[in-house]
């Protein structure tokens, strides 16, 4: 009989925290900028620069752990871990071994029908390094500085993982957890979330781990799902072929759907960390802590379940509606405005989320104001607009963030409800489709909808259409 394995997973995720500026000086944290122009000496390591800590990122990191249901340290202090890379350029990095800022959480998932815990064994906040650009061309390799010192947390989950599945699942819940306290807006795609998947198999059953590989270069849902399935595989041939798997950090190539090994895995020694004798440790008090739960949020779980209640909003559409931070913001404030919350529901989750697959955008990308989908609402409640012209209008505001009123007023767009003006349009389309007006007192019902095409069609689509219809029969009769 076949040999069964399972996997045994841990993750180490590193969100770039949301401060204007980097951890231990004043240089910007902005995404993009011409290389090395978000620089000074503190973050390109010059001899003689000292840190100074920036107090918003203990705050985010406060946040984070305390919304994973982690123990906050409360003196906690930063080390030094030592490695020669071009990309670091003080040749060592400043993070947390001894004293990480939070510890012994959890976070809980659903992964299928099954509910479980992931427990988190720490979080500590760092620095981030600079970035190589490999130049094919030159054949030369350049350095990139700004975003040398962007203030990151790692978390390191416990090996409670078993499946791609519960990963993504895992991934997804930290992400949204993150995005709703503000801390990042954890764009995968831009590297604000990175996630190292360390992953073992052993036979099904068996109480003793399997040697681990940890698996780098990981920038979507898709890539992190696409290597442990390869890597699962990866091991589980060496072991059916009698061949030990090597601890080692591998570097996931998405193109080529295939793994490589980047080096042998170091261990906490090899790093050789000490005390950063430049930064004092951090004392937080419980006054401190307090003040941070009281500002935490109301994150998505319980906003879930609220919108359920407070909108009368189906399950799936709570869902969906909550599953970006931006999305429930919109929805939330259009509500606020226009009190009409299924009719804001139904243009976010028909032809918002239409409009952000049709240009491969996410809800974060959103840019429209909720006023002006608050007004477009009104509109088209109200009769001003009829339904086609209320799409026409939201492409305006979803591309543009148009004021619906006044687009509708300098196009000309309102219904028009004018009874002698819509009379005379339809006698005319009467007179000229006398096939279809002896089709339909012959009995076909659907021949009256060619009608109203033809009548709509002559008002340019500005006609009430329940009103056309309604007077046509009327002539017909």
């Amino acid at each position: 009989m076949a040999r069964q394995y399972e996997m045994v997973i841990g993750l180490e995720v590193h969100v770039e925290l949301a401060t204007k500026t980097k951890i231990f000086c004043g240089c910007s944290t902005e995404f993009g900028g011409a290389p090395n122009t978000h620089t000074c000496p503190v973050c390109t390591g010059m001899p003689g620069s000292l840190p100074v800590l920036n107090k918003q990122v203990v705050e985010y990191a406060m946040a984070i752990g305390l919304a994973a249901n982690c123990r906050i340290t409360q003196t906690c202090k930063f080390d030094r871990k030592n490695y020669f890379y071009p990309d670091n350029p003080q040749n060592y990095q400043i993070s947390q071994l001894y004293l990480p800022i939070a510890r012994d959480g959890y976070v809980e998932i659903e992964s299928g029908r099954i509910k479980k815990k992931v427990r988190i064994h720490e979080m500590h906040m760092e620095e981030d390094a600079g970035k190589l650009v490999h130049d094919e061309w030159d054949d030369t390799t350049l350095v990139d500085y700004n975003r040398s010192g962007v203030p990151l947390v790692e978390i390191v989950s416990e090996p409670d993982m078993c499946s791609a599945e519960e990963v993504i699942s895992y991934l997804e819940k930290l992400r949204l957890i993150i995005q709703y306290l503000g801390a990042s807006d954890c764009k995968l795609q831009e590297g604000s979330m990175r996630a190292d998947v360390n992953l073992s198999v052993r036979e099904a059953g068996s109480e003793t781990l399997g040697t681990r590989t940890e698996m780098k270069n990981l920038n979507s849902f898709k890539a992190i799902a696409r290597a442990i399935e390869a890597e699962r595989e990866r091991q589980i041939e060496l072991l059916e072929e009698g061949k030990p798997v090597i601890q080692e950090t591998r570097r996931w190539d998405d193109n080529k759907e295939s793994s490589y090994a980047m080096r042998s895995k170091e261990d906490a020694q090899d790093y050789r960390y000490f005390p950063e004798p430049d930064l004092v440790p951090i004392v937080i008090s419980d006054e401190w802590i307090t003040q941070i739960k009281s500002r935490q949020p109301e994150l998505r779980s319980e906003k879930l379940e609220r919108y359920k209640k407070e909108f009368d909003i189906p399950q799936y559409d709570a869902e969906i509606l909550t599953g970006s931070k931006k999305m429930a913001d919109i929805f939330e404030a259009a509500t606020a405005i226009c009190g009409k919350p299924k009719k804001v529901s139904n243009w976010l989750m028909v032809e918002t989320l239409r409009l952000l697959k049709e240009n491969s955008m996410e809800p974060e990308d959103i840019r429209f104001s909720p006023e002006n989908l608050a007004k477009l609402v009104n509109l088209a409640e109200a009769g001003t607009i009829n339904s086609s012209v209320a799409k026409e209008v939201f492409e305006k505001i979803f591309s543009q963030d148009i004021d619906p009123e006044k687009y509708v007023e300098e196009n000309g767009l309102k219904t028009v409800n004018d009874e002698s003006a819509l009379k005379a349009v339809i006698e005319k389309v009467i007179a000229e489709n006398p096939k279809s007006v002896e089709d339909y007192k012959g009995g076909k019902e659907k021949a009256i909808a060619f009608l109203v095409g033809q009548s709509m069609k002559a008002m340019k689509g500005k006609a009430n259409p329940g009103m056309v219809n309604q007077m046509l029969k009327e002539a017909l009769k």
